[in-house]
């Protein structure tokens, strides 16, 4: 251990690895959120942290059965000239389900915004339930990134608690902003849409680089921002002066 600590491509590989985790949390975050707002406000950051913690100890698992992990790669089904592995056809029902989640919310925005005062709030158990599913998901992918850039288990470990402690930290701020702003919120399901479709592509062996998605969502979101600034300073510029 003591080797480990003095070693700085070691400490390279963990702060390498620790920004690329938390850069695939940024997904994880979103659907998170977006899922939890469902529930009545006081059990929201409680599905929050649960969902977060579920991914902490969904990701620990996995790195300690790296010899599994490597063995889902291999194709044990093959259709029109394609070899599947079982890490394909997760990503697949992942993708799908990512896909199937935030188009009905999409939908549920665009068609329902009138009757939003009907709508009945969901379980915490179902809430919970499909959190823990994109975790499998995201954690898989996760892993997988972790096991080509670092070398030691504990560095592994390391790395992606320290990810998921800052997304915990993360997490209420995006939730109350994507909450408050129903334009930004779009933007948020737009951008798993986009996350779902990438997954199924993966399952399908067609890789899309994930910092398209990315670079085009931060660029989206810099709009987005600008939007948010000029209403803002509209609303300032015509309220009346005070008396």
């Amino acid at each position: 251990m003591l080797e480990l600590l003095s070693d700085p491509a070691v400490w390279a590989s963990f702060l390498t690895l620790t920004v690329l985790e938390i850069v695939l949390g940024v997904d994880n975050i979103i659907f998170i959120s977006i899922t939890a707002a469902r529930l009545p406000e006081h059990q929201r950051r409680r599905a929050r942290l649960v969902g977060l913690a579920g991914a902490l100890v969904l990701r620990i698992i996995l790195l300690m059965s790296i010899a599994w992990i490597v063995s889902l790669t291999r194709p044990v089904l093959t259709l029109f000239g394609h070899g599947f592995s079982w890490r394909d056809a997760i990503l697949l029902a992942g993708g799908l389900f990512l896909l199937w989640k935030a188009s009905s919310e999409i939908f549920e925005e665009v068609e329902g915004a009138e009757d939003t005062q009907n709508v009945t709030p969901a379980g915490f158990g179902a809430v919970i339930a499909q959190i823990m599913v994109l975790d499998l998901v995201f954690s898989l992918d996760s892993v997988i990134t972790a096991v080509g850039i670092a070398e030691h288990l504990p560095v592994m470990i390391a790395a992606v608690v320290v990810a998921v402690a800052v997304m915990m930290v993360a997490a209420e701020p995006i939730a109350s902003f994507v909450e408050s702003h129903p334009s930004t919120k779009m933007l948020a399901l737009a951008f798993l849409v986009m996350v779902g479709a990438a997954l199924i592509a993966d399952g399908f062996g067609a890789h899309f680089e994930r910092g398209f998605i990315y670079a085009a969502m931060v660029f989206s979101a810099a709009v987005e921002a600008l939007n948010l600034l000029r209403s803002k300073r509209r609303k300032a510029s015509q309220s009346p002066p005070p008396s």
